[in-house]
């Protein structure tokens, strides 16, 4: 039987709280999960080691998620991005989906949710992978 690294997940909030509840979710189902209270700090994270998913709120006061989400998409186009937002207005959601944002959940959630996102998010970015044109060594 073949072991199978776990799926790492970056989640990004400027709340504690949510980062705390997040991390329990996540974990409990399997994820390994590291974390940033921001963009900046996300960006350090993703340029230091490999992150397959990033969880990020877009309302954040040193960057906001959108800025970040197109830094990643920019840098890092095989990580899948999943914005979290407590504005769940229809502009919000466009913009996301737009900037390359892959799935995006709405505050207050369900934490099956969570899960659901997460998966979806991590196969359509690995469906991407596979379809990606091949580079010459």
């Amino acid at each position: 039987m073949e072991d199978f690294d776990p799926i790492k997940v970056l989640v990004v909030d400027d709340e504690e709280v949510m980062r705390s509840l997040m991390t329990k979710i996540l974990e409990k189902a399997g994820y390994k999960v590291v974390t940033a209270g921001g963009g900046f700090a996300a960006r350090a994270i993703l340029a230091e080691q490999p992150i397959d998913i990033v969880l990020s709120d877009v309302k954040m006061p040193d960057m906001d998620g959108f800025e970040l989400l197109k830094e990643i998409k920019s840098n890092y186009p095989h990580v899948a991005v999943i914005m979290m937002t407590a504005y769940a207005d229809s502009y919000t959601i466009k913009d996301a989906l737009i900037y390359g944002a892959d799935e995006y959940i709405t505050k207050p959630f369900k934490h099956y949710e969570v899960t659901v996102v997460m998966e979806r998010a991590y196969w359509r970015s690995q469906a991407g992978r596979s379809q990606a044109p091949k580079q010459n060594p």
